[in-house]
């Protein structure tokens, strides 16, 4: 009877271990990033076939990973113009009866600026870092929690296009979900993130540090400070620069970006050597991963614990 214990008991913990969600790995974000950094994809410029190809990859990630488009598809379409842009929209609904009704967003910007400036014969601005690194990341979660299924909130997983046209995609995705009237408690928006920082420095940092408590807040459910405050977010304004702001504008509730670009760690800002063979993969895997404790913690607070700070 003892050894029948011992081995019902062996059994048990093999398949807790063979259950446990599987984190970010090395592998699958080199050939995420490596596919929409490529040169097929021709710097993903809005209204182009390069970034048609990164919508339908990105439509596609969240097929295979039982990720539900918020509205009737994927899409959310907008014009510029003479041009048509896609938002790409994923949406995994709460657990919690009390809680699925208010909704945590996180983005990145799919597009980008699609040629530059020809350096020994190429011209493809291919947007590694910026904002492919991003990308990335909001696909990794989102194939994360599609897999824990222990989001008490609803979680929207948004990409952008037009934000190299000055946020346009955001803005329109934003206005329409203020109409829709849906509770927003938190959004943040993930840019450059393919580039480590220094040692001495924290892994990441955040804009409009000021602006609520989120920073405090994910570190303590991170239990270990991984999102700092950068002195040049403050200076350039980088808080209005970036998808979050149309965000912030639209529901005045925290609305951040974070990053691991600092000025000091990454020359190729709008450059065609912003290549994938740029990016430290080791990296951007490790800061995914150590976001994910952060993030969970954050979608499933008992209460609304981020609150913006007075001004």
């Amino acid at each position: 009877m003892k050894n029948i214990i011992l081995l019902l008991g062996f059994l048990l913990v093999i398949g807790c271990k063979s259950s446990k969600i599987e984190l970010a790995t090395v592998t699958d974000v080199e050939k995420s990033l490596s596919y929409l950094a490529s040169d097929e994809l021709e710097g993903r410029q809005t209204g182009t076939i390069g970034i048609e190809k990164a919508a339908v990859y990105i439509e596609n990630t969240f097929k295979e990973n039982g990720v539900k488009p918020y509205f009737k598809t994927y899409r959310d379409s907008f014009n510029l113009k003479n041009i048509v842009g896609y938002n790409i929209v994923g949406y995994i609904e709460g657990t919690d009866e009390n809680l699925k009704d208010e909704f945590v967003i996180l983005g990145a910007h799919y597009d980008h600026i699609g040629k530059g400036k020809e350096v020994d014969g190429d011209v493809i601005a291919n947007g590694a870092n910026d904002d492919a690194s991003g990308t990335v990341a909001v696909l990794e979660w989102a194939k994360y929690f599609s897999k824990a299924k222990n989001n008490k909130r609803s979680v929207l997983f948004t990409l952008y296009a037009a934000e190299e046209m000055g946020l346009k995609g955001s803005e329109h995705l934003a206005e329409k979900l203020k109409t829709a009237n849906i509770d927003l408690y938190t959004m943040i928006n993930f840019e450059m993130v393919g580039v480590p920082r220094a040692e001495r420095e924290v892994l990441a940092y955040i804009t409009g540090y000021d602006k609520s408590n989120i920073a405090e807040k994910l570190n303590v459910y991170a239990n270990e400070e991984i999102i700092g405050f950068l002195p040049q977010a403050k200076e350039y304004n980088l808080f209005k620069r970036s998808d979050n702001f149309s965000f912030y504008n639209e529901f005045k509730t925290p609305s951040h970006a974070i990053s691991t670009f600092d000025f000091t760690n990454f020359e190729y800002y709008h450059h065609v050597d912003d290549e994938v063979d740029k990016m430290d993969f080791e990296h951007m895997t490790s800061f995914i991963n150590k976001m994910i404790p952060a993030l969970q913690g954050m979608i499933n607070a008992p209460t609304k614990e981020i609150i913006m700070n007075d001004e």
